[in-house]
């Protein structure tokens, strides 16, 4: 259903709660990240990912100031509705999506996300009357087990509409929704399933390791830091199949998700990085690449799982 190899994350965009300088240690104005999106667009890379959540507004503020030089029907845009966020309005999927639509410049959105799955029976009906206004195209959900997106699933279609997308935290570091046959469920469905924190956060960049650890006091320094030893032999087999196909560190790991089915979300700050992505998407890893890389990430034995993220196996 959708075209894009990958979409383009904004999460460590912007600033303040859950933003990219709380998160990740990043304070990115529009001027560094309008080169990051004109390179993007420039080479055929338009989905966007981002959120309300995302620094409170600021992620999709930036994110719509970026695009607005372009033509609505060049890119698509990707955002969230976060129930823990909800208003105590008498509608507050619509409040909080009224908010998106001003913040990103435009009046409607191509994919929209109920962002977790805090009650599946109260926030899913509240989508159906949106997408048939026509302010939403597609709806997905993020963050939902095996369970609950078949009884999303059911609710809209009783509503007339289709689940298009999921989307969860999925990494050679973190295969729940595999394990769980979600991944299988949504390929068998015709569903899409968009990957987050496909690279952890950077930790499978090869720019980290035991002896370059995060700087800073942030998030990702204090949960990725005491992983990092853990790591070596992972990391060292992906610094070897970057050098044998003349590839970024990173891209073995955008290439595993890709060959596993998925559209990945790559969180983007640099322009540099359209280019890392770009080879990603061509690079094909062989069947003992791929067995070799989950082998050695097994052994690893970390636990990437987030503070917001349900086990998926219960």
């Amino acid at each position: 259903m959708f075209d894009a190899k990958v979409a383009l994350g904004t999460w460590s965009w912007g600033s303040g709660k859950n933003g990219g300088d709380q998160v990740f240690g990043n304070h990115l104005t529009q001027k560094d990240l309008q080169a990051v999106v004109d390179s993007a667009m420039a080479n055929g890379l338009n989905l966007w990912d981002t959120a309300a959540a995302y620094g409170e507004g600021s992620s999709e503020t930036l994110l719509g100031n970026c695009l607005k030089p372009y033509s609505r029907d060049e890119y698509f845009l990707s955002t969230k509705f976060t129930p823990v966020f909800a208003s105590s309005g008498a509608d507050p999927v619509s409040d909080m999506l009224n908010g998106s639509l001003k913040r990103l410049h435009t009046d409607y959105i191509d994919l929209y996300w109920i962002h977790n799955s805090d009650d599946v029976e109260k926030w899913t009906p509240k989508i159906i009357p949106l997408v048939k206004k026509g302010v939403i195209k597609h709806v997905g959900v993020s963050n939902h087990n095996l369970d609950q997106v078949k009884r999303v699933n059911e609710i809209l279609n009783a509503g007339g509409i289709k689940l298009d997308a999921v989307q969860n935290h999925y990494s050679l570091l973190h295969r729940q929704s595999e394990d769980t046959g979600l991944l299988d469920y949504c390929h068998k469905n015709g569903i899409t399933f968009f990957p987050y924190m496909v690279l952890e956060q950077g930790v499978l960049t090869g720019k980290h390791d035991a002896v370059h650890p995060f700087e800073g006091d942030n998030n990702r320094a204090r949960t990725y830091n005491p992983m990092l030893p853990k790591l070596t032999s992972l990391l060292a087999k992906m610094a070897a199949l970057a050098e044998q196909y003349h590839v970024a560190v990173a891209d073995i790991a955008t290439a595993w998700v890709i060959q596993k089915g998925t559209t990945p979300i790559i969180g983007v700050t640099k322009q540099h990085y359209i280019a890392d992505t770009k080879r990603a998407i061509s690079l094909t890893l062989t069947v003992n690449d791929m067995h070799d890389l989950e082998s050695l990430a097994d052994q690893a034995r970390v636990d990437t799982r987030a503070s917001w993220e349900q086990n998926m196996k219960q």
